[in-house]
């Protein structure tokens, strides 16, 4: 029964709606929305935009540090994940197996196993051998072909030059095999060869020996490493059917590093294309650096005519330089007119700017660079984070040395150490066989090199009877070549070399070991062997040669050199220790250091001659491209450097700094003092045809902290220069007032004989009135750097220096502390 006081409850109001833009709404909106997949988490806009367009051609210019890889990751296992194609329909093509590797790795994180089911990811090599394996018998191969290496490629051309009775010495195999690659490399078979390409090797006979070729490999059922996309172009083009059945299979393409393919690589890739519009290239066209192995820049720049409709996306982004570093690479690349044009910038900070500092020579470069890297060492900086990157193998050498002196660990990249080269360690051989005829190992390292008809039957005779009669190699052979159990010919080969030897023994009383090296190698004919040789790495390993004679200069005699070497040679170079990278620029694209050195930065070396003689235009585009690579290796410190003379084909010459100096941006470079000696060199700056630098137009005295005796010489003696740099030698001159052994300059810019410093024992005698310097007295000399005085010989004192040991010198040539 309802009670009568009760009043009746008044109904609810309703319930409202959540209010717009509201924390219900908002939170309502959140749980409603599926999450992103964890591969999109992280992505900046551009990344994530690149990852998400799926349909129709798509090129994303990656600049610098800004994540291809990662998008090129993502976008695969986006298009899995969204169900687009089975694993199996994707292509997915790398420059290297180090490159697919990786990206196996990365998707393999994303989306599990599925990664297994992708057999088409891998090298344009891989894939191309792949395809060749399915459909031998349509290029006339048989299952089971074998691919042929270098080593074997070269053996077969030998046997077709001698076949043609063309002389192997004049015309090498090496060039043979060199030309037919770049043959292929344009997509070219013998029947494309222009006549006129064709008529350059031996006398108008190359086409027909090209083809020669092509016939031997059918035969033996072999193909070379150009045959394996050459042969896929041919058979895509002559069987529509076959080409028709990958444009079924290939719903989605995926190129890395696309400014670096070759035209065969471009006309397959583009043949495979023709099958779907889903083609997406990565790639930085001013990144492109591989001119000189047929890289084609010009395919990554009309990437748009060739796909019309495509979308270009750029990554800016950087995430791995400074704003100063990015800033200055960005203004050189700018001077480049064949590019797409994009502007890297960071978010982070500025950092240190770029440095630029002037050494006199080569050798206070590598010092300079030597003491910066100890102050970073000392500053705890890991040394495996610095890297030195030189634009010519020869470079290397000046740097191996000091690294040596100063004990700092150091490890080459991409080739061996300057002394581990296979010319160096030839011409080593030779100075090892005059140093001591007892050398058995040197002896048969070069008894046939160059080729001299002496096989290993002879050899093994030679070591029959050295093992007979207890004699050293060379001994057992001058006793061989005096009986008659050699032909007659191999006999008056052997007597020859075994009376060189003798000869070459008897010069060395008289002659420098710098000479001599040069007449052993002059008249063993190594050298010319080398000159004879058209292969492209014969430039480069006559100038290791001219640097060897040079690294020479410093030792008072052969024995000496040969006893550094051997120090060299024993320092460890394991894996796994803490070192200085060092490498050529074309070997650190990819690469990043915290830490930068860039040597070298000065015309004909770099933008090197060759690639101006030959290219013009753009193979100055190329070296710019080249130098923006270098630069953007740093994290956070770029560190240029430019010496004012440098030997080059073993004459020293005065230099003009690089033109790339003047195109980085002045409010993101700072000039620097050299640490190592001298300093900028001065006059060669400005003296010459280039024109004055502005770099040579900073004051160096101003405001400067440098405390160094050198330094003040410099700052005393400034009013006698033309400049306000120090006096040097003008540019127009390569050897104007340059003493090339312990020379040394003064004030004026006039030569004066240093002193003559040999393993530390000084080439002259005591003259003049008692020295001015006391026994424990700090002292400084502008090579060997700061030191104690241990002992006085009227004007030659004993010096303990902190970082070259105990040497002789005069005391002209050290200053009080």
């Amino acid at each position: 029964m309802t009670d009568p006081r009760r009043r009746p409850a008044e109904p609810a109001p309703e319930r409202p709606a959540p209010r717009a833009g509201g924390i219900a709404a908002r939170a309502t909106a959140i749980s409603a929305a599926p999450p992103a997949p964890d591969y999109l988490n992280g992505l900046n806009p551009e990344q994530r935009e690149a990852v998400e367009t799926l349909d129709g051609p798509l090129l994303v210019l990656a600049g610098a540090g800004t994540g291809k890889t990662r998008v090129l990751t993502a976008r695969v296992a986006h298009i899995l994940s969204q169900g687009r194609a089975y694993p199996s329909q994707i292509l997915v093509v790398t420059f290297t197996n180090k490159a697919a590797r990786e990206m196996k790795d990365r998707i393999h994180a994303m989306v599990g196993d599925q990664i297994e089911g992708m057999p088409w990811l891998g090298t344009f090599h891989s894939i191309g051998v792949r395809i060749l394996r399915r459909h031998h018998e349509l290029v006339g191969l048989k299952s089971g072909f074998t691919i042929l290496d270098t080593d074997d490629q070269i053996r077969l051309l030998k046997q077709l030059l001698a076949a043609e009775n063309i002389d192997e010495k004049r015309w090498p195999a090496r060039l043979l095999a060199s030309t037919i690659d770049s043959w292929k490399n344009r997509g070219l078979s013998p029947k494309d060869v222009p006549p006129g390409e064709g008529a350059v090797f031996a006398n108008g006979r190359g086409g027909t020996l090209y083809a020669a070729y092509q016939a031997r490999l059918k035969a033996l059922n072999a193909v070379d490493f150009g045959d394996l996309l050459l042969e896929g172009i041919r058979l895509f083009r002559e069987n529509p059917d076959v080409l028709a059945e990958y444009h079924k299979r290939f719903k989605y393409l995926l190129v890395d590093e696309y400014q670096d393919t070759n035209v065969a690589q471009y006309l397959w890739l583009r043949l495979l294309a023709q099958g779907s519009k889903n083609v997406c290239c990565v790639g930085d066209d001013d990144q492109s650096i591989y001119g000189w192995r047929g890289a084609e820049v010009d395919n990554i720049l009309r990437f748009e005519s060739d796909f019309p409709g495509a979308k270009v996306i750029r990554l800016e982004r950087n995430y791995r330089s400074t704003g100063h570093i990015l800033a200055s690479a960005a203004h050189l690349i700018a001077h480049n007119e064949g590019r797409l044009g994009k502007t890297l910038f960071s978010e982070g900070e500025d950092g240190e700017q770029v440095t630029v500092t002037g050494a006199w020579d080569s050798g206070e470069e590598a010092r300079a660079v030597g003491e910066e890297i100890e102050a970073l060492q000392r500053a705890g900086h890991k040394l495996s984070e610095i890297a030195i990157l030189v634009r010519a193998s020869f470079q290397m050498r000046e740097f191996e040395d000091r690294f040596v002196t100063l004990g700092l660990p150091y490890r080459v990249i991409g080739g061996p150490r300057f002394y581990e080269r296979a010319e160096i360690r030839d011409a080593l051989a030779y100075l090892r066989c005059v140093n001591s005829s007892a050398d058995d190992l040197a002896f048969e390292r070069i008894v046939n090199v160059p080729k001299r008809g002496i096989g290993d039957a002879t050899v093994k005779q030679i070591h029959d009877v050295a093992r007979a009669v207890g004699l050293p190699l060379q001994e057992a052979t001058r006793v061989l070549t005096e009986s008659e159990e050699l032909k007659p010919k191999v006999r008056a080969t052997l007597r020859g070399v075994v009376e060189a030897f003798g000869r070459w023994r008897e010069q060395a009383r008289v002659l420098s070991h710098t000479e001599l090296a040069e007449i052993v190698l002059d008249e063993s004919g190594y050298t010319e062997m080398w000159q004879k040789d058209r292969s492209a790495e014969a430039a480069g390993r006559l100038e290791n040669l001219k640097e060897l004679v040079r690294s020479m200069e410093p030792f008072e005699n052969l024995s000496g050199f040969l006893e550094h070497i051997s120090l060299v040679m024993d320092t460890d170079n394991g894996a796994g220790e803490d070192a200085v990278q060092i490498m050529t620029l074309h070997s650190a694209k990819g690469l990043e250091f915290d830490t930068v050195f860039l040597p070298g930065w000065e015309e004909g070396l770099f933008p090197h001659q060759r690639a101006l003689d030959e290219q013009g235009k753009a193979g100055l585009e190329e070296e710019r491209r080249l130098a923006y690579v270098g630069i953007t290796r740093a994290r956070a410190s770029a560190r240029i450097f430019v010496a004012s003379n440098r030997r080059i084909h073993g004459m020293w010459n005065s230099t003009v700094p690089s033109r790339f100096l003047d195109e980085l941006p002045d409010a993101h470079v700072r000039v620097e003092e050299s640490r190592g000696g001298a300093g900028w060199g001065g006059s060669s700056y400005g003296g010459g045809s280039y024109g004055q630098s502005r770099f040579d137009r900073a004051e160096p005295f101003s405001a400067s902290s440098y405390s160094t005796p050198g330094w003040q010489r410099a700052q005393a003696n400034r009013g006698r220069t033309d400049q306000g740099g120090f006096a040097g030698a003008s540019s127009g001159s390569s050897r104007s007032g340059f003493s090339e052994r312990g020379g040394r300059y003064d004030a004026g810019g006039s030569a004066r004989r240093g002193p003559m410093v040999i393993e530390g024992t000084l080439v002259a005698t005591s003259a003049g009135p008692a020295s001015a310097f006391h026994t424990g007295e700090r002292v400084f000399h502008i090579k060997f750097g700061y030191g104690e005085v241990t002992g006085i010989d009227g004007n030659k004192l004993t010096v303990q220096f902190d970082k070259a040991g105990e040497k002789r010198v005069l005391e002209t040539f050290v200053d009080k502390v």
